[in-house]
């Protein structure tokens, strides 16, 4: 199982490592619709990549405000990864409004530069899928 990462350096599993996340996947069923936020289009694409072999089903958005409206006509998704960094609404003034609709909601925030704030879990950029993965399991409770 190869990944692409944001500096395409990536290595592949190890077979120790691709048992690991197989055996996870066995054991955790991954029902979850997750919402991914990046105004760039080619981190959009490999976060996308890394979710959906994680087993998650993944809705993309390049903006807050096209965020919002997915939020509002899905109610399947249960988790909100969202870059801080993006004009016109940052990522924390997303989060923020999406919670007032959706306090259940997960909420993870990634970002290469902005200060983690409102206690929500961060992922810093880069990171590789081993790293998604683990944060994904630590923030949300899935695999």
């Amino acid at each position: 199982m190869k990944h692409r990462s944001f500096d395409h350096a990536v290595p592949e599993l190890t077979p120790r490592r691709a048992r690991l996340f197989l055996h996870q996947e066995e054991h955790c069923a991954m029902s979850h619709t997750v919402l991914v936020v990046d105004d760039d289009p080619g981190v959009l694409d490999v976060i996308v990549d890394m979710l959906e072999d994680l087993g998650c089903a993944v809705i993309s958005s390049r903006s807050s405000a096209d965020a919002l409206e997915r939020l509002k006509q899905n109610q399947d998704i249960s988790i909100l990864i969202t870059d801080i960094n993006m004009p016109g609404m940052d990522g924390h003034e997303l989060a923020e409004l999406a919670r007032r609709d959706r306090p259940e909601l997960k909420i993870l925030q990634l970002s290469g530069r902005e200060p983690r704030r409102d206690g929500l879990p961060m992922i810093r950029k880069p990171f590789s899928f081993e790293e998604l993965a683990s944060t994904m399991q630590r923030t949300t409770g899935i695999c």
